[in-house]
């Protein structure tokens, strides 16, 4: 075994279609049946129990989501609590977005300031905190100039159109400018139809093909390959994770990307470098690539930077702002003031020294736990990772032990091929907090020699 280190809210209450729909009293009575100022999460009167959320899901969702049998109700720090007050250490954190826990109290403090003052006026207008935002990621990155949107997969959907515009800006008499990418295996970078083109794993694309041509996929860490069909002139840009997250937390080499950037400058192809699971202090730096003294042209953004409200942002470089004119892209509701407002609470806080050596500490710690006392399992192939962005391989399926862990209050989520634990605390998670995760992960453990 190695080591490596580098509310569901109650029916709504009144309806509007082609006619009037009458008032549900019932329900209607729910809807104000939640104390909206308990302040103990465990003393919040809940309308409805987690059995009859479950089955409302089953009426009125699009089935897209394989949902474990959990009604979150609340949280508070690194705990998450169901309506009925089972109490549950969240080793999810929103899928890496929570990174200051849940209910941050300066957050809180911010968001609920700002929407006092102004929620949305769209990016026909000029606003404080989305300037304000810009100026920080720019102070504190490579980058010249912030484009906002929504989510992960914009932000990358972004990225592939800066990088084809840049070519045919930069290359004004080149017959057939460059229009191709390059990806790479294990790789995933969202849903949405140009990015999911760019995401490796089958199941993602196929459904859906014809998918955004032009991508090629390469073996994550190839040298020789990459830098080959970066040097055709093919090549718009490179996508890369410097820590693949959903791909099995799987980390680059310093000589990878710097190959990449190598190429990438020689052949006029850019480098994008996709953070919106590893970036903005999950692995103990500010940003991933700082670990390994690269820079990208692109950066993009998007997970944990407003704390759970949606934001994304792609940092650019001048010579690829410089392609862009007014109205190629845009967002009716990207860079908002109440979710900048947000994202520079939480970018005061991360951004600290300190912070980031709290967390790059507890990483190691972590990962050195992990091995000591899983180790020694069979099924137990390798802990890797990177600051607080932990995989465990295991050689099997890892749901059995990720349903067990959940019945004993631990929230985990898998990565890879189903085989791989990934763990994306909050980064404010204690030392005492990672002791008891670990614990409860060797407590179950034996659950898995039932899939052997």
């Amino acid at each position: 075994m190695a080591m490596t280190s580098l509310h569901l809210k109650p029916p709504i209450c009144t309806g509007t279609r082609s006619t009037r729909v009458p008032i549900n009293v019932a329900a209607a009575r729910a809807c104000l049946s939640v104390d909206t100022n308990a302040a103990d999460p465990l003393k919040a009167v809940v309308a409805v129990g987690s059995q009859e959320v479950m089955e409302a899901e089953q009426k009125v969702m699009v089935g897209t989501y394989k949902r474990p049998p959990l009604v979150v109700s609340s949280g508070k720090g690194c705990k998450l609590y169901d309506p009925e007050g089972r109490e549950y250490l969240d080793l999810y954190s929103g899928i890496a977005v929570n990174s200051l826990g849940h209910g941050d109290p300066d957050w809180i403090r911010v968001v609920t300031e700002q929407a006092h003052t102004l929620t949305h006026v769209s990016n026909a207008f000029y606003s404080i905190p989305q300037v304000e935002l810009a100026k920080r990621l720019v102070a504190c990155s490579f980058a010249d100039r912030v484009f906002f949107s929504n989510s992960g997969t914009e932000a990358n959907e972004a990225a592939i159109k800066f990088a084809r515009k840049f070519q045919r800006y930069s290359f004004p008499d080149k017959k057939e400018p460059a229009t191709e990418f390059i990806s790479f295996t294990n790789s995933f970078h969202g849903r949405t139809m140009g990015a999911v083109a760019l995401t490796s794993k089958e199941h993602y694309r196929s459904p859906f093909e014809p998918v955004m041509p032009g991508v090629t996929f390469l073996e994550y860490g190839n040298i020789d390959a990459a830098g080959k069909l970066i040097q055709s002139g093919k090549i718009a840009a490179v996508f890369v994770e410097p820590i693949q997250g959903e791909g099995g937390v799987h980390s680059a080499t310093k000589e990878f990307l710097q190959s990449l950037r190598g190429a990438c400058d020689d052949s006029g192809s850019l480098l994008v470098f996709d953070e919106v699971q590893c970036g903005l202090g999950r692995t103990g730096y500010l940003w991933a690539h700082e670990a390994y003294g690269v820079v990208p042209d692109i950066m993009t953004l998007a997970k944990p930077l407003a704390g759970g409200l949606p934001i994304e942002a792609a940092l650019v470089t001048e010579k690829v702002a410089a392609s862009i004119k007014h109205g190629e892209h845009g967002s009716t509701f990207a860079g908002g003031p109440l979710i900048c407002a947000a994202a520079l609470a939480v970018l005061d806080k991360i951004s600290k020294p300190e912070f980031l050596l709290s967390v790059s500490n507890k990483g190691q710690y972590f990962k050195e736990l992990l091995t000591r006392k899983l180790g020694a399992n069979p099924h137990v192939k390798e802990v890797r990772g990177f600051g607080l962005i932990v995989g465990v391989e295991l050689d099997v399926s890892a749901s059995t032990l990720v349903d067990a862990c959940r019945n004993s209050g631990l929230l985990i989520i898998t990565a890879g091929k189903g085989n791989v634990l990934r763990l994306v605390p909050p980064l404010i998670i204690s030392k005492p907090e990672l002791e008891h995760e670990a614990d409860v992960l060797l407590e179950c453990l034996p659950v898995l020699d039932a899939s052997d």
